[in-house]
């Protein structure tokens, strides 16, 4: 992957972050509502973080794509 599909990506999910953690799309999880025993709010709030943390740490860790490589 060159580095600026890198930082077209992280920034991707800079912006994804930034609006999933705002008030518009944040307010959706915010009723009284149970998810396996645990308020549905904290639980949505925590999912949607280690989601993220985990798309980052793909992008981040990922080898690098050789020219004369194929995918198969």
């Amino acid at each position: 992957m060159t580095q600026g599909l890198k930082a077209q990506r992280l920034l991707a999910l800079f912006f994804a972050g930034l609006a999933l953690f705002n008030f518009p799309l944040l307010a959706l999880w915010d009723v009284d509502a149970m998810l396996w025993g645990l308020p549905l709010f904290p639980t949505a709030l925590f999912v949607l973080w280690a989601l993220l943390i985990a798309a980052l740490a793909w992008v981040v860790e990922r080898e690098p794509e050789r020219p004369g490589r194929e995918s198969a």
